[in-house]
């Protein structure tokens, strides 16, 4: 699972859709890899205005990354090649092959194994209440 998956994730237990807890879900023993890839400076400047960046931010500094800039990168920030290739390292070429993402409103663990991490949730849990 890419880093830049997790920015796109929340906790889909029922209980958890009107708590802002439920976002950034956090990694937990997580396990990475490196997976290069043609450096694409492009996309990174697309996609940053899609990106939470606390979230990003907390997950950055959860996985052990250096430390981002505390603000999303903006104007001339966006042609420095060092701030993208960091961005692009972290976003698309960080790989969580094992691990957990857990919800910090309710608890519940989301694995991930084989870089592959599992949303369906028990039935418990996905069950709408019944009138």
């Amino acid at each position: 699972m890419k880093v830049l998956t997790s920015n796109f994730t929340a906790c889909a237990v029922k209980t958890c859709k009107t708590s802002s807890a439920s976002f950034p879900l956090h990694f937990r023993n997580a396990e990475l890899e490196l997976q290069e890839l043609d450096f694409q400076p492009e996309f990174i400047r697309n996609i940053l205005p899609r990106i939470d960046w606390n979230a990003l931010h907390m997950t950055a500094n959860e996985l052990g990354f250096p430390k981002l800039p505390e603000s999303k990168p903006e104007g001339d920030m966006l042609n420095d090649e060092q701030t993208l290739k960091d961005l692009h390292r972290l976003l698309l070429e960080t790989h969580v092959t094992e691990g957990k993402l857990v919800c910090e409103n309710c608890g519940h663990e989301y694995m991930i194994k084989e870089g592959i991490a599992n949303f369906l949730l028990p039935s418990h849990l996905a069950m709408a209440d019944v009138l």
